[in-house]
C-alpha cells in the first residue's frame, strides 16, 4: 500500500509563499536488483505524481528509476484560499495512489 505525507506550515496566510513537503513510501525497483533467490525484481517506480490546490495544477513531475525508493520532493506553492489539496500518482504495475488534505488559509 502507497502512504504519502504532507507537510506546510500550520499557520498559512492569503497570498503567502509557503514551501510543501511530500513524501510517498513506494520501493522504486529500478529492475536491476535481485532477490535472495537471485531473481531480477521487476522495475516498478512511479510514473507520474500531480498535486492540485482546488482546481489548480501546482506540482507535476513523471520521476525517472534514479529517484530512490520513499521519494520526498519540496515546492513552493501560492496560498489564496481555503482548498482541498489532491495529490495522485502511478506506478510501473498501473497501481494508483491518492492522498486528499484540506489546505487552510486564514
Amino acid at each position: 500500500m502507497n502512504i504519502a505525507r504532507v507537510q506546510w506550515p500550520d499557520n498559512v496566510r492569503a497570498g503567502e509563499v509557503i514551501n510543501v513537503r511530500l513524501l510517498i513510501q513506494h520501493p522504486m525497483d529500478t529492475g536491476y536488483l535481485q532477490d535472495l533467490t537471485g531473481k531480477v525484481v521487476q522495475r516498478n517506480i512511479i510514473r507520474s505524481i500531480t498535486c492540485n490546490l482546488g482546481n489548480q495544477e501546482v506540482f507535476r513531475i513523471e520521476p525517472s528509476s534514479g529517484i530512490s525508493a520513499n521519494p520526498f520532493f519540496e515546492f513552493c506553492v501560492r496560498a489564496t484560499a481555503t482548498a482541498e489539496f489532491k495529490i495522485e500518482w502511478i506506478d510501473d504495475k498501473g497501481v494508483k495512489g491518492q492522498h486528499l488534505q484540506i489546505f487552510n488559509v486564514s
